[in-house]
């Protein structure tokens, strides 16, 4: 791990319709904004809007990953039982590994504002160096899958899943990854948090460096 690489995310938006240009995509926007506002750390974006087509969001997954070299990437749309909801199909074709935490994390927190996420079948994967999570295809949604929930006084009721990401491109040989707490909070076991500069404390590398 690099303690100077940038993190580099790939943001993938599958819509048949905004692809057509038939109306503005909302996805990427949605999560452009959300990660400048939670990751406090050096990090850009390559971002690609696609039809709900398996063998085009399959070839976007694997040019972000083995050629652009992306440590995260994160689609929005096509996660639902309709016909052409083929993210998960095609996200599972390219995966090296299962991470279906991730999953379970999303469909729980969405239950707390619609019954209707029970029918998502979001999936998150490793390939390579990178994490690959689909998320959900409505900008509110994808705020509180990524954010989580939080109570009236502001206090962290149900983690969002992207406090357990920065430890994951950690353990993935990826760059560190500082987020706003009043966003989310990264969580790290103390094995594996690093000191602040000019603390005189060492700093911890994750289990598995």
């Amino acid at each position: 791990m690099s303690g100077n690489e940038q993190l580099l995310v790939g943001l993938v938006s599958i819509s048949d319709r905004a692809a057509q240009g038939v109306y503005p995509d909302q996805g990427l926007p949605a999560l452009e904004e959300w990660l400048r506002l939670a990751i406090s750390s050096a990090w850009r974006s390559e971002a690609r809007l696609i039809a709900d087509d398996r063998v085009s969001i399959e070839q976007t997954l694997i040019d972000l990953v083995d050629h652009l070299g992306c440590h995260l990437v994160l689609t929005t749309g096509g996660t639902g039982p309709a016909a052409r909801d083929l993210t998960p199909e095609a996200t599972l074709a390219v995966a090296d590994r299962l991470m279906p935490g991730f999953g379970e994390e999303m469909r729980r927190i969405s239950l707390h504002f619609v019954p209707t996420a029970i029918l998502s079948r979001q999936v998150a994967v490793i390939r390579r160096q990178a994490l690959i999570v689909n998320l959900p295809g409505q900008p509110k949604a994808i705020r509180e899958t990524l954010e989580g929930l939080r109570a009236a006084d502001g206090s962290v009721q149900v983690n969002g899943i992207f406090a357990a990401i920065p430890y994951c491109i950690d353990l993935l040989g990826g760059p560190w990854i500082e987020t706003r707490p009043e966003v989310v909070k990264a969580f790290r076991p103390k094995s594996a948090q690093r000191s602040q500069p000019g603390d005189g404390t060492a700093v911890s590398q994750p289990a598995g460096s």
